[in-house]
């Protein structure tokens, strides 16, 4: 049988992923000191690597959204979270 895309990669490979996401988040301060926004995008992209593979920084994560909504907000947008579109949209038409 053939693997849906959507289904989540299994055991080492998302390890491997959540080592690369911990790898880039480390890195970032380095690249940061290049001229230009090189780090933001290395951190943004390790960031999504860890949230999307591991348990614990994904819990972490929704903590600190719902202690500091703005931060939420921001990184809903920044990391472009199709579920946070959908609850912007329940949001708008409960407000009608």
């Amino acid at each position: 049988m053939s693997r849906v895309s959507s289904q989540r990669p299994g055991g080492l490979i998302r390890i491997l992923l959540l080592g690369v996401g911990i790898l880039l988040i480390l890195v970032s301060p380095l690249v940061g000191a290049i001229p230009g926004p090189g780090g933001i995008f290395v951190f943004a992209g390790g960031l999504v690597l860890v949230l999307q593979n591991s348990h614990w920084a994904r819990k972490h994560f929704v903590k600190a959204k719902r202690r500091w909504p703005r931060f939420g907000k921001l990184a809903d947008q920044a990391l472009r979270r199709r579920s946070a579109r959908r609850r912007r949209k329940r949001e708008k038409q409960a407000a009608r």
